[in-house]
């Protein structure tokens, strides 16, 4: 049988270290067994047993987890070594007990994360790693009852319970760093470059859009969204850089979490000269389909722009990270509006992929639309935003799951590139 966790008295036991492997001082703390490839998790299952709603997580291994809960809204966070994920081949639990939703994948390298959205405040009656036994493997047993608001909120100043060794996870999953401090390029642009074959290259920036933990919208067929962005942006770089004309720089190249302004950091510092993001959204009517293109605005052109640029926004909460305590400093960079010429060379850009993209297939009405997303923030770098369509709809979601379409846009893509830093050239020659 497992052992219980010990506990403190009453909602204290809410913060529970179970330490089962030596942790690895090298990684700084982030729980990390032997050998990551050899810890899979096979199952997730929850349950309601009277006020108990029993979450259970399956393990090949033994594992060391770490909880911690976030409000606004209501989480709980399971923080995990990186795993494997093979889990059977059927919806996730969901609206069962105190759980509404809950998501998983790689927050970070070497810390892969469960977070769960909660209905209400919860505290853990018990929370254990049981050994296998009846034919299965470890469990991750964790019983969830309702809690008050108080005893919930104050989980997070607690310390381990005495008696458990291991770390106890930050809030936030992982360092903070403001997008100023790692900039290692002015705040203004530079003045334009003339790429050549062998010479100085354009650098552009593509930001495959959610990953690891946020999987971003689940299609028809149950493709992620995550998935079909990162295949998207591997292949605009490649083709891109098989022209010697540009230097590509990828925000994320694996299925891992990027916080929003850590995206705008990779393409500050690698001197990026034009941002694109790439998205696929999801609504309702699944008759619509059709691609957009974003460009920034705290106005946004439409309440469905709105909507999106809401949800969007949200990239950084829905992986489990707490936003009540960012800095004034941050907020200001990130909403900085001043640089009313990036916004303009946005539009200029947004515009031409717009008229590429209509010789290569179906766009959405009023193609080129405005919201306020914050990954398009950045007050030096050019940036748009690219919905590729709705996996929503049988039609875009089978389009976009097909190499030889997504072939098609990137290549009228590549037809703006081109245009758009020509004519800025053309524009500065004595």
């Amino acid at each position: 049988m497992g052992r219980t966790v010990p506990s403190l008295r009453g909602h204290l036991g809410w913060l529970v270290t179970v330490s089962i492997l030596v942790l690895s001082t090298a990684l700084g703390g982030v729980p990390r067994p032997a050998s990551a490839e050899a810890i899979v998790v096979t199952d997730v299952r929850v349950g309601q047993h009277g006020d108990v709603t029993r979450f259970v997580l399956d393990f090949t291994h033994k594992v060391e987890f770490t909880l911690f809960t976030l409000a606004e809204p209501d989480r709980l966070i399971i923080d995990l070594p990186e795993v494997g994920w093979r889990l059977p081949p059927r919806p996730l639990p969901r609206r069962t007990g105190v759980l509404k939703t809950l998501r998983y994948g790689l927050f970070k390298p070497g810390l892969s994360r469960v977070v769960v959205d909660l209905t209400r405040p919860v505290a853990a009656r018990r929370a254990y790693l049981m050994d296998p036994e009846g034919g299965r493997g470890y469990r991750l047993i964790l019983d969830l009852v309702p809690a008050t608001r108080a005893a919930f909120l104050a989980v997070g100043k607690v310390a381990p319970a005495p008696g458990t060794a291991g770390v106890q996870a930050s809030p936030t999953g992982t360092p903070r760093r403001d997008v100023v401090a790692t900039a290692r390029r002015p705040l203004f642009p530079t003045p334009p470059r003339k790429p050549e074959m062998g010479g100085v290259k354009r650098v552009i920036a593509i930001d495959p859009g959610h990953g690891g933990v946020d999987p971003g919208t689940v299609g028809r067929s149950g493709i992620y969204e995550k998935d079909i962005t990162l295949s998207m942006a591997r292949e605009i770089r490649d083709r891109l850089q098989a022209t010697g004309r540009y230097k590509v720089v990828l925000t994320r190249d694996r299925d891992v979490f990027v916080r929003l302004r850590d995206r705008i950091a990779v393409s500050r510092e690698a001197g990026a000269e034009l941002f694109i993001s790439i998205h696929a959204d999801a609504i309702k009517n699944s008759k619509i389909r059709g691609l957009s293109v974003y460009t920034l605005s705290e106005k946004a052109s439409d309440k469905e722009a709105a909507a999106l640029a809401e949800k969007e926004n949200k990239a950084d909460l829905i992986a489990g990270i707490d936003l009540t305590k960012e800095t004034p400093e941050v907020t200001n960079i990130l909403i900085d509006l001043a640089q009313r010429e990036s916004m303009n060379q946005s539009a200029r850009f947004a515009a031409r992929l717009v008229k590429e993209l209509a010789r290569e297939t179906k766009l959405l009405r009023n193609t080129h639309r405005f919201a306020g997303f914050v990954v398009l923030k950045a007050p030096d770098v050019p940036s748009v935003l690219m919905e590729l369509g709705f996996l929503s709809n049988r039609q875009d979601e089978a389009a976009l799951k097909r190499k030889s379409y997504r072939a098609k846009l990137i290549a009228a893509m590549a037809r703006a590139a081109d245009t758009y830093f020509s004519r800025i050239e053309e524009a500065v020659r004595p």
